[in-house]
């Protein structure tokens, strides 16, 4: 499975569980640890787990599966690394105070449009 059908997969499961200001942004040029980052918010710790899970479970059923997970019990801030893709599910209060976007700025922002094609 290549890079694009494994983000597309996950932006969409983001977008049917209702995510919040799904982002994919492109790191490939600019770190080693991983091609896209996709970060979504969740308006309470059940949806944010629940963004996860569906994550989780929708590239299981592709045979895709995670290296490792973070942050789980808590629900502020979900880690799901899927080695080329890490995929950063925030509460709102904790994204806003990490703002990883700012963080990534080098980075290019890919259209989530062109993602899902």
């Amino acid at each position: 499975m290549n890079l694009n059908e494994k983000a597309s997969i996950i932006v969409k499961s983001l977008e049917d569980k209702k995510g919040i200001n799904i982002k994919v942004i492109d790191i490939s040029k600019i770190s080693v640890m991983a091609d896209y980052l996709i970060i979504a918010g969740g308006s309470n710790k059940n949806q944010v787990q629940a963004l996860a899970d569906d994550v989780e479970e929708k590239l299981l059923e592709v045979d895709v599966k995670t290296g490792h997970i973070e942050g789980y019990a808590n629900a502020n801030w979900i880690l799901l690394d899927y080695g080329d893709i890490i995929v950063h599910v925030f509460n709102q209060e904790d994204r806003l105070f990490y703002d990883l976007e700012r963080l990534w700025q080098d980075g290019i922002t890919v259209d989530l449009e062109e993602i899902k094609n």
